[in-house]
């Protein structure tokens, strides 16, 4: 996200009029490097209540029945969050915002409605009642839904009144995924950023205020139900003031550019090279969101289902088995977030790109975003294989939470931690190609094979080792559907190249290997000091064996962060 200078990188065949020129109205480097950094912090913080918020499930409620039926019920916001806030809203709203911003930085005064406004009217009336009337029709269904979720589950009862309460979800996710798209389309970040800040905060304060003794885990959820409200008031009234405040002047072209003649009222912007269709400023402009939400939808779906699976093939094991797979989730999905924030950002970047037709904008950034995201989270997964018990320990071993429930966890934690690269691979690769609004079912078809992976090894897995075996199949199926997504990227409209991505990220996988035997070594003593022990390990040994290997993109981190060279360029 710096404004380094970038490696000069080959040029696409026939590419657009100035393809490495920033298109008219992109963000900056320094506002991007900005928003990173504010999402960074926000996202960080919004990690840190997560924590907390798994401490206080852990020493409230324990990892037994009631846990297990709370989490179950816990589904359907962890569903609608990848539908409606990180994937199926995201990846079809950001490109159909971007297209709508760049027809009106294209189009003349007065040259009608604004496409912004339009796009708005025809989407959020139906997203709104749609979700709100699925909602409904799952408080009415929860005591079918339960057994479908989990059978065998020892408290159905319990499980339907937390899925009651937690339904609400559908709803307040869908308008919070909706102004996130939004915000993040017109460059606004902040309170996009700020939604799981909200959301663990509404939790955990359900929790303290409501009596567990009396509720138990029904305080959990409705929390829960406390915190998607909250996730929508934070954006609301942003997105309100956004949209209300007229749109500017069309952007003028750069001095270097050649002027181009002016476009009669009546005439429609051409679209550039390579861009999606521009959007009509009446209700037919939807039509390209629309086609895009099935392969959005699917994927989506496809994706959380990974969840489904895992407690459907974990409620007939021990009571806690549900217990130790999400708090192992929870911990070791901790990298995986803070890598994708760099695509959080840079994917309206690519999408505005792409509907300008500037291909080497696109490329560029993605690349880099990807491998950056790679590099944090192979650090992050190394340290979490290397230091797993001390972390677990140090993290929830308190109250209701014994010894047995943290080697449980951690056990399980290390083997969700082989499959954290394929997860952010996936986070990654799937924005360049939703990227565009043109329909996309390659994903999807990626996502299911990955799925039946994880579903056929789980029956197979879970018998003989339990949840260890059933997070040995959620790695295997997303490795897999990262490899198709990759192998995939040479038809798509961003043009990267798969094949040095893939020896870029090979190299450091096995630069991980050898710091996560350094980080293992040096995690001794008591939890508050092994675990900064084996992170500083990991992270030396990393940095100098992918080096030493001459991987992507740590070398010049190295470089860019030398004291000498930070107060030298500061002189200059």
């Amino acid at each position: 996200m710096a404004d380094a200078p970038r490696p000069p990188v080959a040029v696409a065949a026939r590419p657009a009029p100035d393809a490495d020129r920033p298109s008219p109205g992109a963000p900056s480097g320094r506002l991007l490097a900005r928003a990173a950094a504010l999402t960074a912090a926000l996202t960080a913080l919004g990690a840190l209540l997560g924590l907390f918020r798994d401490q206080l499930l852990a020493r409230t409620f324990g990892a037994g029945t009631g846990t297990d039926a709370f989490l179950v019920a816990w589904t359907v916001p962890e569903f609608a969050a990848t539908l409606l806030i990180e994937d199926g809203m995201a990846l079809v709203l950001v490109p159909a915002f971007a297209a709508a911003l760049a027809r009106r930085g294209a189009a003349p005064p007065a040259a009608g409605p604004d496409p912004v406004h339009a796009l708005v009217r025809a989407t959020l009336p139906k997203a709104a009642l749609g979700t709100a009337a699925a909602a409904g029709l799952l408080v009415l269904a929860a005591p079918l839904v339960v057994p479908l979720l989990a059978p065998g589950l020892p408290d159905r009862q319990l499980a339907v009144d937390c899925t009651r309460l937690t339904a609400t979800c559908l709803f307040s996710f869908a308008l919070a995924g909706y102004c996130s798209a939004a915000l993040r389309a017109h460059g606004r970040y902040l309170a996009p950023a700020a939604i799981y800040v909200a959301y663990n905060t509404g939790i955990i304060t359900a929790v303290v205020v409501l009596d567990p003794a009396d509720q138990g885990v029904r305080a959990a959820a409705a929390g829960v139900a406390a915190g998607g409200a909250l996730m929508v008031l934070v954006q609301a009234p942003v997105l309100w003031r956004q949209l209300r405040t007229p749109p500017g002047p069309p952007a003028s072209p750069a001095p270097s550019a050649p002027q181009t003649p002016p476009v009669a009222p009546a005439a429609a912007p051409a679209a550039p090279p390579g861009a999606p269709a521009p959007l009509a400023p009446t209700s037919a402009g939807v039509r390209p969101v629309l086609a895009a939400l099935a392969p959005v939808i699917v994927f989506a779906v496809s994706r959380q289902s990974q969840v489904l699976v895992e407690r459907f093939l974990a409620a007939p094991l021990p009571a806690g088995a549900i217990s130790h797979l999400n708090y192992a989730q929870k911990v070791a999905q901790l990298p995986m977030v803070l890598s994708l924030m760099l695509c959080t950002v840079s994917f309206p970047v690519v999408a505005r790109a792409l509907a300008a037709g500037d291909t080497g904008t696109a490329r560029r950034r993605a690349e880099r975003d990807l491998l950056l995201a790679g590099v944090i989270v192979l650090v992050g997964a190394a340290t979490v294989v290397a230091a797993a018990p001390q972390i677990v320990g140090l993290l929830f071993q308190r109250g209701a939470f014994d010894g047995a429930d943290t080697a449980a966890t951690a056990g399980v934690m290390r083997v969700y931690a082989l499959g954290l690269l394929g997860q952010t691979l996936v986070g990654a690769l799937v924005r360049c190609y939703f990227s565009t609004s043109r329909p996309l079912w390659y994903p999807a078809a990626a996502m299911l094979g990955g799925i039946a992976l994880t579903a056929a090894a789980g029956s197979a897995f879970a018998g003989p080792w339990g949840a260890r075996g059933i997070a040995a199949a959620n790695a295997l199926g997303i490795t897999l559907t990262a490899a198709l997504l990759l192998l995939g990227l040479r038809h798509q409209s961003v043009p990267l190249d798969a094949r040095r991505l893939a020896g870029g990220l090979a190299r450091l996988t096995a630069a991980a290997a050898v710091a996560t035997a350094a980080g293992r070594w040096c995690a001794a003593g008591p939890p508050p000091l092994a675990v900064p022990l084996a992170f500083a390990a990991v992270a030396t040994v990393f940095t100098a064996t992918a080096c030493a290997l001459r991987a992507p993109v740590v070398p010049s981190l190295v470089r860019s962060a030398h004291p000498f060279r930070r107060l030298a360029k500061a002189r200059s």
